[in-house]
């Protein structure tokens, strides 16, 4: 079986096969960027006019032309065919069809290696952007959140192991500084990403003199590509994109790990809404945090598309390779991926309801201040590792006498070392612990509700 004569047939002396044409036709998920394919075109048509290499008759057609497919697009009215290959094909055989000539010579000065690389670019640019604003919403939703709760503690862990107290909104601030750091990589991929390739055709650059900077400018570009060869090749940019997106979901994913274990009775720290989770199709009492635990299996699937665009571009040699065009589904899967994600979290973290008593329970039972009376027998004098093995024995005691050690007699604490005075117990307290804290970046309270503050008039 076979198929209609491509738009490149002249060279060749049989139509490929219906088999061949499935299988290296991207029109099924390149569609995606018919509208930034239409952006590109427009602008280069305008540029083609200016410098006199089309005449404004084709110039008007074909924006008349463009402007009526991509309303068909819009509307969901528009015929994409498997035959034509793509979504460059596709636009540009519906153009001719309706303006004749001029969309024939639409193409003039260009090659479907730097359209798609522009449109790629363009299409990203665009998703970064829709990207930033909802870091921006997790952002803000994590600081208020630290701000409503500045002054709830909990334990703080290192080994998963109960260390030291720390407030919860401090805790929730850790995770807006990882994102203020995927703000910068996303906003930094921005700008490499928004260079222009169209000019550079298939690889070496056209005769016809054209403007590229033109082009930029009105593609709001902050410029041109500056190799033509490199320009039609390079996806530095997508697999950049990608590595900055598996860095915010692994974030997320450490957040999410954390919400599913502050969720299980042992832990009870939290509760999350019922819009979030699921029940069980044989155990009536489970509330399973569904979104949590998707939100960590969904950073492996990001994590696999940036080996798989690494892979994809490993041994390719210069220039455009038709490898390239396995990056979108990839790209693709990404950007849905994460903006999914970071729309499903900000509502997710606003949502959160605290149980600080079983923080607190938690607390006593983890000896949280056993580094709050070490530090203050290093105070009185004694020196640092013989305070470490003086505390260390206070809280095997504490074990045997199954209570924390604000629980343990002076007596019992002075047996430990005669420097141990009435006033350890405002250095046992929980509160006095954090307070104590009280620096730039420390958990105290003060601290805390000051950092929150000052992360949610930045974000205004």
């Amino acid at each position: 079986m076979s198929s209609s004569p491509q738009l490149w047939s002249g060279r060749f002396s049989e139509p490929v096969s219906a088999r061949v044409q499935r299988y290296t036709a991207s029109i099924g998920f390149d569609y995606r960027l018919a509208e930034f394919d239409i952006q590109g075109s427009l602008a280069h048509a305008r540029m083609l006019a200016h410098c006199g290499i089309i005449s404004a008759v084709d110039l008007a057609d074909i924006e008349t032309g463009l402007q009526a497919i991509l309303q068909d697009i819009r509307a969901g009215h528009f015929e994409w065919k498997l035959e034509l290959e793509d979504v460059h094909l596709n636009i540009e055989k519906a153009l001719t069809e309706r303006v004749g000539d001029a969309g024939k010579r639409l193409h003039t000065g260009r090659s479907r290696n730097d359209q798609v690389a522009t449109d790629i670019r363009l299409w990203l640019r665009y998703h970064i952007d829709m990207i930033l604003a909802a870091l921006r919403d997790n952002q803000r939703a994590l600081a208020t959140l630290a701000e409503q709760h500045a002054d709830v503690l909990m334990p703080g862990h290192t080994h998963l192991q109960v260390a030291q107290p720390v407030s919860f909104g401090h805790h929730m601030l850790a995770y807006y500084e990882m994102l203020a750091r995927d703000i910068e990589r996303m906003t930094d991929c921005r700008r490499r990403t928004n260079r222009l390739p169209l000019g550079s055709a298939a690889l070496a650059g056209t005769s016809y003199p054209i403007d590229r900077d033109m082009v930029a400018r009105e593609l709001g570009f902050d410029g041109i590509c500056a190799n033509s060869l490199d320009a039609v090749s390079d996806r530095d940019f997508a697999i950049e994109f990608c590595a900055a997106a598996s860095l915010i979901m692994t974030h997320l994913s450490r957040f999410a790990e954390e919400l599913i274990l502050w969720m299980n009775p042992r832990f009870g720290f939290i509760d999350l809404p019922d819009r979030f989770c699921t029940g069980s199709s044989i155990m009536p009492q489970k509330k399973n945090p569904d979104v949590p635990e998707l939100m960590r299996g969904k950073t492996g699937r990001v994590n696999g598309h940036l080996v798989s665009l690494l892979t994809l571009m490993k041994s390719q040699p210069l220039a455009y390779n038709k490898d390239n065009q396995e990056d979108k589904e990839p790209l693709f899967d990404t950007v849905d991926t994460l903006l999914d994600t970071l729309t499903i979290s900000a509502e997710m973290i606003a949502g959160i309801q605290l149980r600080p008593q079983a923080m607190l329970d938690a607390l006593r039972d983890g000896y949280a201040t056993a580094t709050d009376l070490a530090d203050y027998l290093v105070k009185k004098g004694l020196p640092f590792r013989d305070a470490h093995e003086a505390v260390a024995r206070a809280v095997r005691l504490a074990e045997t006498r199954g209570c924390d050690l604000a629980g343990l007699t002076l007596d019992e604490l002075q047996s430990f070392s005669d420097l141990i005075e009435t006033d350890v117990y405002g250095v046992l307290s929980l509160a006095g612990s954090a307070a104590s804290r009280n620096h730039p970046g420390g958990t105290a309270p003060a601290q805390v509700l000051a950092a929150a503050q000052r992360a949610k008039r930045m974000l205004d």
